[in-house]
């Protein structure tokens, strides 16, 4: 398996050390040093988008801005194994047409099933239309599109660099808005979407994917978006931080959870009306934020809980971010009460803490039960980015997911405490603890006996 190097500015590396004590350390690049550098290829057998200058020359902005170096080539011979295995990623930057020939595909699969990854810029779907790898690995091939025209974009993953700052409004901008053969949503993980009532000539039925990831395509990552079709594009600083954020992620400077997400219903939304079915127990509170649709602890120690019902087996889903060494975690499988010690002495807390023993540190089932420390590490993003937790109830059984890598599974057998019924919560720990969550929704699983 090839090694990804982890790219990191220098703020989150120095949160990470002052921070993150016993949190993921930067992997080292191999001999190659491969992840500290990216290609971009913009072979054009098609309409060729006089938005290509710009957009290398933006990948190669924010490469010096953030520690990656950036080569740049046209020419399809430079898809040999020696040279691929030279970058972390290939920015395939609005290629159009058949651009590769049956060797070169075969060295680019071989480069993706060896760990590499993709990232896809606008026309990168109108690419290679013969080649199902290709197809399968871009997530979607375009089909048509109308008249450049502003549009409004929503994010649907709130944790993942490539849309984390976004917030909850709709993100305003202008570009050439694709409509695709087919929609991405079952294999891919769906990170914003086109608001077909805001434009014109969306033909997706309501559900228009424009941007996707692909955590785990035959060995390698895939990160997609839709946009760049303008030169105009590469001077928005929301969009920049959107290239941004994917070609982090492709690279393995940041995790994220990109599995294909469907069926669950939100529990916290980021609006005031969600919280409606929560309520506090215990002293302090988690401050609201509307505009970046957050939750972030104040005071304790208590815990906001969701009474509407019970969960028995279930999917929780949620992000969360630590702004250093702080102290949260969500509490599941408790019966209703104001007071937070039940949920602490009736149920299982899983834990977010940055330095405190195995035990009771981020991923462990506090007191019970550590994470797997190695794997936990690995998918663990250091403060101050965003990180996402599924925590997964079937029976007495919990497993935990970090960014979408399983990092404990615990069977509960006190006879005193039982996973089969319960409350969720999410805990304010203290004045000087920072958590933030967003996000929080939940999926209905079948019982287990």
């Amino acid at each position: 398996m090839r090694r990804r190097a982890r790219l990191m500015t220098a703020t989150a590396a120095a949160a990470l050390l002052i921070g993150c004590v016993s949190g993921p350390a930067a992997s080292k690049p191999g001999p190659d040093r491969a992840g500290e550098r990216v290609l971009v290829f913009s072979k054009t057998a098609g309409f060729r988008h006089d938005s290509i200058p710009t957009g290398i020359a933006t990948v190669k902005e924010l490469g010096a801005a953030n520690g990656f170096a950036v080569d740049a080539t046209e020419d399809a011979a430079s898809f040999t194994a020696a040279n691929l295995a030279k970058y972390g990623a290939v920015i395939w930057m609005s290629t159009t047409g058949d651009v590769l020939n049956t060797e070169q595909q075969g060295v680019f699969e071989r480069y993706i099933r060896d760990g590499g990854a993709y990232v896809g810029v606008h026309a990168a779907a109108d690419t290679e239309y013969d080649w199902p790898f290709y197809g399968g690995l871009a997530g979607a091939y375009f089909q048509s599109h109308p008249a450049i025209q502003p549009a409004k974009v929503h994010a649907e993953d709130h944790a993942h660099p490539a849309t984390s700052h976004l917030g909850t409004g709709a993100w305003d901008r202008t570009d050439e808005w694709y409509n695709y053969r087919a929609n991405p949503r079952d294999k891919a993980r769906v990170l914003a979407t086109l608001d077909e009532t805001s434009y014109t000539g969306g033909t997706m039925a309501g559900d228009h994917p424009i941007a996707w990831c692909q955590s785990d395509y035959q060995g390698g990552r895939s990160f997609y978006t839709g946009g760049g079709h303008t030169k105009e594009s590469y001077a928005e600083p929301a969009f920049r931080k959107h290239l941004l954020g994917g070609i982090r992620w492709a690279v393995g400077a940041v995790q994220a959870d990109c599995r294909p997400e469907k069926g669950y219903t939100p529990l916290f939304d980021g609006t005031a009306d969600s919280l409606t079915g929560w309520k506090q127990a215990g002293p302090g509170s988690l401050a609201l934020d509307e505009d970046d649709g957050t939750l972030t602890t104040v005071g304790g120690m208590g815990m906001l809980w969701y009474d509407r019902r019970e969960l028995g087996s279930y999917s929780l889903k949620l992000d969360w971010r630590m702004r250093g060494d702080d102290n949260s975690g969500i509490f599941v499988g408790f019966p209703r009460s104001d007071d937070p010690w039940s949920a602490v002495n009736n149920g299982y807390e899983i834990q977010i803490d940055a330095t405190d023993v195995p035990a009771k540190t981020t991923g462990s089932v506090y007191g019970f039960r550590s994470a797997d420390l190695k794997r936990r590490d690995k998918a663990l993003n250091p403060p101050g980015e965003w990180n996402t937790y599924e925590i997964r109830v079937e029976g007495e059984r919990l497993r935990v997911y970090l960014n979408g890598v399983k990092i404990n599974d615990f069977t509960n057998t006190d006879p005193a405490r039982s996973l089969r019924q319960g409350h969720i919560g999410i805990q304010n720990h203290g004045d000087a603890d920072e958590v933030s969550f967003r996000n929080i929704r939940v999926k209905d699983l079948p019982a287990r006996r």
